[in-house]
């Protein structure tokens, strides 16, 4: 009997250090927080929670000014009339998305490269490495629609 309870103790102080490991390696909703730079390298968001949900909005742009107009670019391809005068630069491109489970889903992301809005979900595509961020932009199912990887910007 003693034996045996000594070889569980054994056991489960052997596997302590795994169990922790593996905890670390969980994400956890505020792990998508942050400055990510796009998979074209052409603009910078920003993800960040407002009570329950997460959002992004555009903090730098590779050509922030429109070389016809010398102005800030603007969303001029927005279906919208009315909202083809806002400025790219601060616009929220990521809206109302929740986190679940491993995932932030349930969410929006405009591209105002065409001027359209899609449903979205985002995850880490590898648990370990919480620096690669898979965005999936869809239309109806998840199947139609597009993946796009963008990458954490490291704090200077």
């Amino acid at each position: 009997m003693r034996v045996t309870s000594f070889a569980i103790l054994l056991l489960g102080l052997l596997m302590t250090p795994f169990v922790s490991v593996r905890a670390q390696d969980e994400v956890k909703p505020d792990d998508v927080v942050g400055v990510w730079l796009t998979q074209y390298k052409d603009s910078k968001v920003e993800i960040y929670k407002d009570g329950n949900k997460y959002f992004g909005k555009i903090v730098w742009l590779k050509y922030p000014i429109d070389s016809i107009t010398g102005k800030p670019k603007v969303d001029d391809k927005n279906e919208d009339p009315n909202l083809r005068n806002r400025p790219i630069m601060g616009m929220l491109l990521l809206k109302n998305f929740v986190f679940d489970d491993d995932e932030w889903e349930d969410g929006t992301i405009y591209d105002p490269k065409k001027g359209k809005t899609y449903s979205c979900y985002m995850e880490f595509p590898d648990e370990n490495n919480k620096d690669r961020l898979k965005i999936r932009g869809y239309i109806g199912v998840s199947l139609l629609g597009r993946t796009v990887y963008w990458t954490r910007v490291k704090e200077e």
